[in-house]
């Protein structure tokens, strides 16, 4: 009651709980925070030694007694105690000058997670110091974010590819009309990288550089001039360090297989799609966001595979969070909706 009547007693949350990244947006200030979704613990007691950013940085570097974890899997929690700590960690950053008030937290979750898997979420942000927690749909969250005019009786398509689900979505009237999470997304396209450079040249290579090969060099279609990278890891075979050059061709193949689970979905959503609002995406086409919609072409080939325009939004990394905060300036209204 205190905080409706004095709005200026607590901060608001947006949290974009990624599997990759976890962005937090503050009301009437925006995303202030954008780190990646990893904790650094002490092997014997589970204590936090370093959070986003910082921990990263020890993936496949730590010593013996310190172990660098992404407590997120798939979009949804694979370690509670861990990532109550993280978002514990973040929460009190952006909540520094804390007010009278904890705050409320709207989060956004996979469209397919499960009961069990929103409660999990629902308590560790409580335990970590919200108020409390609000779970919005994440491709409404992404479809708020990029602008989409939900609340018209129009089809609006958003295919949102995070770290680790891609989620499609149809929405009209603020609903859903059909959505599709599937587990693919940045973290299974880093497994494919990792995996194709074992098979093909014997080298192993770690998460960040996969990742870095996926930034620099990933494409979902012909580019007119590929491009080349060096890589460097551990030749499987002699043990030793090992250098070579591979190129963009390569990595497309590798990932050829995520690429194609993610056209299925979206033509599946198509199929799904009732035909008076399959008339409007003739016109108004599929939105991307997530930082999926950033390789290079991805936008072109599901163009190509649909026959409809695609377009990548502006600022696409930021869209959930960004939606995450304007469902906390109309937060009656979207408590309302979860219980319906």
């Amino acid at each position: 009651m205190l905080g409706k009547l004095f709005p200026f007693l607590s901060n608001d949350i947006g949290i974009d709980l990624g599997t990759a990244n976890i962005l937090v947006y503050v009301r009437d200030k925006g995303v202030v925070l954008s780190e990646p979704s990893v904790v650094a613990v002490k092997t014997s007691n589970k204590k936090v030694i370093a959070v986003g950013a910082e921990a990263k940085r020890m993936l496949g570097r730590t010593p013996g007694g310190i172990t660098a974890v992404r407590p997120m899997k798939d979009g949804v929690i694979a370690d509670f105690e861990v990532t109550e700590s993280m978002l514990r960690y973040f929460i009190q950053r952006v909540s520094h000058n804390t007010k009278l008030l904890p705050p409320r937290v709207v989060v956004a979750v996979p469209s397919g997670i499960t009961e069990v898997e929103s409660r999990a979420v629902q308590e560790s942000v409580i335990h970590a110091g919200a108020r409390n927690a609000l779970l919005i749909s994440e491709p409404v969250a992404s479809a708020i974010g990029v602008g989409l005019p939900i609340d018209e009786p129009t089809a609006n398509m958003i295919v949102d590819i995070g770290g680790g689900t891609t989620e499609t979505a149809i929405i009209s009237l603020n609903g859903v009309v059909y959505s599709k999470s599937i587990r693919i997304g940045g973290d299974e396209m880093d497994l494919g990288i990792a995996e194709y450079m074992k098979r093909a040249y014997n080298l192993m290579i770690g998460e960040r550089t996969a990742e870095e090969i996926k930034i620099k060099i990933g494409s979902a279609y012909p580019l007119e001039q590929e491009l080349t990278m060096e890589v460097k890891g551990r030749d499987s075979i002699a043990g030793l360090p090992k250098t070579l050059h591979i190129n963009s061709g390569e990595i497309r193949e590798a990932l050829s297989d995520n690429f194609k689970a993610i056209v299925d979905a979206v033509r599946t959503a198509l199929e799904r799609c009732p035909p008076e609002l399959s008339s409007d995406l003739v016109d108004r086409g599929i939105v991307m966001a997530g930082g999926g919609s950033l390789i290079r072409g991805i936008d072109r080939l599901l163009s190509d595979a649909t026959g409809l325009p695609v377009f990548v939004a502006e600022d696409p990394l930021t869209a959930v969070a960004r939606g995450t905060g304007a469902a906390l300036e109309n937060i009656d209204f979207w408590i309302h909706q979860s219980e319906k």
